[in-house]
């Protein structure tokens, strides 16, 4: 019965060989906090953490630098102003 399940699931993506990405993406460390929580606290968990940005890998605590809000009440607000902080775009390959 399993693998009659396995067989039916959607096929795998097999990754290229392509160049790496570096940094991880912002919506990974949107998902792994809790929500409201104050821009100090933000970048003092996760402000080493490097993103990817389509300049490249940044670290968290500097695009903060760039954002005033005081206090993130949704997961949404602080995706949006990061996002405004760093721009969108392709992400460059080493």
């Amino acid at each position: 019965m399993a693998d009659e399940a396995e067989e039916e699931a959607a096929p795998a993506v097999e990754l290229g060989e392509g160049e790496s990405v570096e940094g991880i993406p912002l919506a990974r460390v949107a998902s792994r906090l809790t929500w409201g929580m104050e821009h100090s606290e933000l970048k003092r968990r996760e402000g080493d953490t490097a993103i990817r940005t389509p300049d490249g890998p940044q670290a968290l605590g500097d695009v903060l630098d760039n954002i005033d809000t005081p206090y993130f009440e949704t997961r949404q607000e602080f995706v949006d102003d990061v996002r405004t902080a760093i721009g969108t775009g392709p992400v460059p390959t080493e």
